[in-house]
């Protein structure tokens, strides 16, 4: 996924005029939640809630959206396969031992843990998108700043930031070349392509690397990036549709944990 066209979605999202530290209350608030939450409601209900609001409100692309949540689902579904195989506890279902010592087994216990995992993965990376996909990192550095982050970290942060588009063109404009130059019509000429791929890759972005180190001695650089602290305001009907969906989620939070919903323990 091209890191620059996530960047502009950040930018021109339907959220994008909503303050930065609403929409991080928001994201980290629900993660926090998830990873709280014994049972598997309230993930569930994080990720429905966040993705209508990343589709409807931020109207970010839905193919974007699948596309996005394809890699850790596919990741979740694998270990949570391992978890329900392998974790035992209550009424037995299925089991099979192949050899002596080790066996796999399908039980109701298993198959609560497996949902628990799938939900918070699920729930998890939902807020995480929806804090990459409605708040650009200018404004994330900016909130750092805010927050008295160590300069020299904030500082970091922002040159991988950078670091990750200048390696990003570099590969894609090599990777070009040597498409035009059939540089993968065989597998012998693919593996030697993505060795010199990662080699001109590599030399093109340290020689970036060191021009930028130029230009900010030449500026006068003293351990501090200038730049336009400028965020939108926080307005009180956001911070009270924020502070609603919050206190709802923990609500259903304490109703699953302590049984007073169907879905909650025994």
């Amino acid at each position: 996924m091209d890191h620059g066209f996530l960047e502009n979605v950040a930018q021109e999202n339907g959220l994008a005029g909503v303050s930065p530290y609403v929409k991080l209350a928001v994201g980290l608030g629900a993660i926090l939640l998830v990873l709280l939450s014994p049972t598997w409601v309230t993930p569930l209900f994080i990720a429905v809630s966040l993705g209508m609001a990343v589709l409807l409100l931020a109207r970010i692309d839905p193919h974007l959206y699948v596309h996005l949540l394809a890699a850790p689902l596919l990741f979740a579904v694998l270990s949570v396969a391992a978890v329900v195989l392998v974790t035992g506890g209550g009424q037995v279902f299925w089991a099979w031992q192949p050899v002596f010592g080790f066996a796999l087994s399908l039980t109701a216990g298993s198959i609560s843990q497996g949902l628990l995992v799938f939900s918070r993965v699920l729930g998890g990376m939902s807020a995480l998108f929806f804090i990459a996909l409605t708040t650009p990192m200018t404004e994330l550095f900016i909130v750092m700043r805010r927050c008295r982050v160590p300069p020299g970290l904030v500082n970091l942060t922002m040159f991988v930031y950078r670091s990750i588009f200048i390696l990003s063109d570099q590969v894609d404009q090599v990777l070009s070349a040597q498409r035009m130059r059939l540089g993968y019509s065989s597998a012998r000429e693919a593996v030697a392509s993505f060795g010199n791929l990662c080699g001109a890759s590599f030399i093109a972005s340290w020689e970036c690397g060191e021009d930028l180190i130029r230009a900010m001695d030449a500026r006068c650089y003293e351990g501090r990036f200038a730049m336009l602290e400028e965020s939108a305001p926080v307005h009180a009907r956001h911070l009270a549709t924020a502070g609603l969906f919050l206190l709802a989620t923990s609500a259903l939070l304490l109703a699953t944990a302590t049984g007073s919903v169907p879905w909650g323990p025994a």
